[in-house]
């Protein structure tokens, strides 16, 4: 690494450590060498123990795992009650899962430490520093979230050792309380047994005593190899509860003498209606009383209502002039300043190896490959709707709902109808789908509505149009990309482009918008900057272009985007330089073992080269994201009625697997959700408001659509990956690269179905 590069990447550091920081330093640095206290001491019974934020334990054997990450369907809660389950030698069948109160103790680290911008496989001092001082900025702001598939992988070592410590003292005092020696102990299934005499004690008869003896200071974990749970596919802790309709959602929450509500929101971004008329409204018979909603999300109004109906027909209702937009505003004018901004001569070098100008300004024209890709924005579209439950009561607000940032939740929603922090509850639910849609907005709404009828809770459900068109969207972006290719038909220089909005500056201006966020968003140029190719002039940079409509966290974020801009123009640098798609990824990633052993799994798995039908074509893509190593090959057909997608294949490097199943699970699933997004959807703009409304516009693949699945889970790279959203990138550029074999013409801009029908 050169001594400019080097300054650079010190200096980006320095200036996005100090934006995260300054949101929270102030007020919280001390935290740093104090930790947090346990929040399961408040409000413990008699009988029951604590031991450290994760483990309760009553004297009637009932033992009480706290999974602090917001379970959405990706089988998170299963997968951190195993880590304490495995330490503690307790099967989880004997264990009570609950997601547990919103608290700084469940801080998430490894989330901030993977926003230093180094890419996954650097092991440098650099890098090792810069993830160590954003960890540190974890603990100091104490945010308590889910998402960035973090979750497994920061619960990985702090579980298993809350397992371990308790397993621990519940020796010690069983040790006492028999009178023997605790190296001669030994624990199964809740219970500590003394082989010698035949006596045993349960965990719960020793679990008072446990929780005063003082915790070790230091834990030997179990070796992989005596792993029992660990590394196998579990049943899922909260399968029963799902299948059975328990009332575990958020538009499950019932309380006594309970108000429903719904939201109808300026369509008009950020803006508040010059005038509105709510007489017909309020005349909807069940009303009970329509209030003004002014927050940093957006302006409009909450309606109260008896029942749920009563407030969706109330809303519809509501006349208003919402006003004109200070965005572009339609689709073609979105399209034209992304255009504009590519062009420009504006942007911020995020990998910059080589000489890339140089290596372009002799290169002969019938060596250089330039295209331009596109995607539009996106929709989340969770089955469950927005939705939350508040209640003000005696200067303490309390709220029920699905989130994924607890903690901001209590600090955001409390502030918005000015109650402190120390004064808000926050009870977190299962959610019917997220994708990183879950952020405060619907808890600050409900907040608002709940101090406007003090003492009786309201539940405010989102209507599907509400939903669909007030979405945080996935950024519409515009890549632009060029390469010079050797006289061996192999890329020498390579120069990206990426126009797109800030998610971080967007963010910030809905929660934090006195705050401006300094140096760039690694989202930007996330699957790009950090891909194992070899490329001797390989240039990528980013601009943050502010297009005025609300962008967000969606599933993959930037590699959503940018893994369709690389691999895509990989398959075009592939056709033009004389290879195989795949033989390409492999000379240039023959300095990255576990990239290669992904490429040819998935490779031997597709039977890639063999010679397909008339009509039939496979597509590949590689992609590097959330530290797992992903390929993907799909497999469609020409049919009458359009394209079928027939088979996906997809191999996976996650280092450590810790449960196959669910790692299967998620793959296929985020495939799944790029390939919707792939195939037909798109959020266009008129007027400055969203033109999609429901599913009848803004549809998902069904299940007769739906492909085979053949998934390798591979453990090759020293440090684990995370899989929630890593299936999600390869899916979309490899259906793409399918399409575009399939058809003889390039695929680049999405939704395909603007161009093509699928059967």
């Amino acid at each position: 690494m050169t001594m400019s590069r080097l300054r650079k990447i010190t200096r980006r550091v320095f200036l996005i450590g100090a934006a995260t920081v300054a949101g929270g330093v102030a007020v919280g640095y001390w935290y740093v060498t104090r930790p947090y206290a346990n929040p399961l001491e408040e409000g413990l019974a008699e009988d029951e123990a604590t031991f450290n934020p994760y483990v309760k334990i009553g004297s009637d054997n009932t033992i009480t795992v706290i999974a602090p990450r917001a379970e959405m369907g990706q089988g998170i809660s299963t997968t951190l009650a195993a880590f304490v389950a495995e330490e503690l030698d307790v099967p989880l069948e004997l264990l009570t899962v609950e997601h547990g109160p919103a608290s700084s103790a469940y801080y998430n680290e490894i989330m901030m430490e993977e926003s230093a911008p180094f890419p996954w496989w650097d092991d440098g001092v650099l890098a090792s520093l810069a993830r160590g001082a954003f960890g540190t900025v974890a603990t100091v702001l104490g945010i308590q979230a889910t998402g960035g598939s973090t979750s497994t992988r920061d619960g990985f070592d702090r579980m298993r050792q809350a397992g371990a410590a308790a397993r621990h003292m519940l020796v010690e005092a069983a040790a006492k309380r028999l009178g023997v020696s605790a190296s001669e102990l030994r624990t199964k299934n809740a219970t500590v047994v003394h082989d010698a005499s035949g006596r045993s004690l349960t965990y719960g008869e020793v679990a008072l005593d446990a929780a005063k003896v003082k915790p070790p200071s230091t834990l030997r974990l179990k070796d992989r190899a005596d792993w029992k749970l660990l590394g196998k596919p579990q049943k899922r802790v909260d399968m029963l509860a799902k299948v059975t309709g328990a009332p575990i959602f958020g538009v499950d929450v019932l309380l006594p003498d309970m108000l429903f509500g719904t939201v109808k929101m300026n369509p008009v971004y950020w803006q508040k209606p010059r005038s509105a008329d709510l007489s017909k409204a309020e005349a909807v018979k069940g009303v009970v009383k329509i209030v003004p909603l002014e927050t940093t999300y957006g302006h409009g109004f909450g309606v109260i209502a008896e029942n749920t109906w009563a407030a969706f027909r109330a809303a519809e209702l509501i006349e208003a002039d919402w006003g004109t937009p200070d965005y572009p505003a339609d689709t073609a004018a979105v399209d034209k300043v992304l255009s504009d901004a590519i062009a420009s001569g504006a942007a911020t070098a995020m990998r910059d190896d080589g000489n890339v100008n140089a290596a372009f300004a002799d290169a002969p024209q019938d060596r250089v490959i330039e295209a331009d890709y596109s995607v539009p924005f996106l929709a989340h579209t969770c089955m469950e709707p927005q939705c939350a439950t508040a209640l003000f009561k005696d200067g303490r607000l309390e709220i029920w709902a699905p989130a994924q940032l607890p903690t901001l939740v209590e600090y955001l929603s409390g502030a918005a109808i000015g109650v402190e922090m120390k004064d808000v509850t926050t009870h977190t639910t299962s959610m019917g789908g997220s994708f990183g849609r879950r952020e405060v907005d619907a808890t600050i709404y409900a907040a608002i509505m709940a101090k406007a009828v003090e003492g009786r809770p309201v539940k405010a459900i989102w209507t599907r149009e509400e939903d669909v068109r007030h979405d945080t969207f996935r950024p519409a972006a515009r890549g632009r990309l060029r390469a010079r290719l050797g006289e061996d038909g192999l890329p020498t220089a390579l120069d990206i482009r990426v126009a797109v909005p800030s998610i971080f500056a967007n963010m910030m201006r809905r929660t934090f918008p006195s705050i401006s966020p300094l140096g760039a968003d690694v989202t930007v140029t996330q699957a790009l900057r950090d891909q194992p190719y070899a490329i001797p002039n390989y240039r990528v940079s980013g601009i943050e272009t502010d297009l005025g409509v609300p962008v967000g966290f969606w599933r993959s974020v930037g590699a959503s985007f940018n893994c369709f801009f690389h691999e895509c123009f990989l398959d075009e640098i592939a056709q033009q330089g004389g290879f195989d798609p795949i033989e390409l990824r492999r000379r240039l990633m023959k300095d990255f073992p576990a990239a290669l052993a992904v490429v040819d799994k998935v490779a031997e798995m597709a039977r890639w080269g063999e010679k397909l039908p008339q009509g039939t074509a496979k597509g590949f893509a590689f992609s590097l994201c959330f530290g797992s190593w992903v390929g993907e090959v799909v497999q469609v057909k020409d049919t009458p009625a359009g394209i079928r997608i027939e088979k996906v294949w997809i191999a996976a490097d996650v280092g450590t697997a810790i449960d196959p199943g669910i790692i299967e699970a998620q793959l296929t699933s985020g495939a799944v959700y790029g390939l919707s997004a792939a195939m037909g959807q798109e959020i266009t703009l008129s007027g400055g408001q969203v033109e999609q409304s429901n599913f009848h516009d803004f549809d998902a693949m069904r299940i007769n659509q739906c492909p085979d699945f053949e998934v390798a889970i591979l453990e090759n790279h020293h440090k684990m990956g995370g899989v929630g959203e890593s299936g999600t990138p390869c899916a979309i550029a490899a259906l793409a690269n399918a399409v575009s074999a399939l058809k003889g013409e390039r695929i680049r801009a999405l939704p395909i179905s603007k161009d093509l029908a699928f059967a």
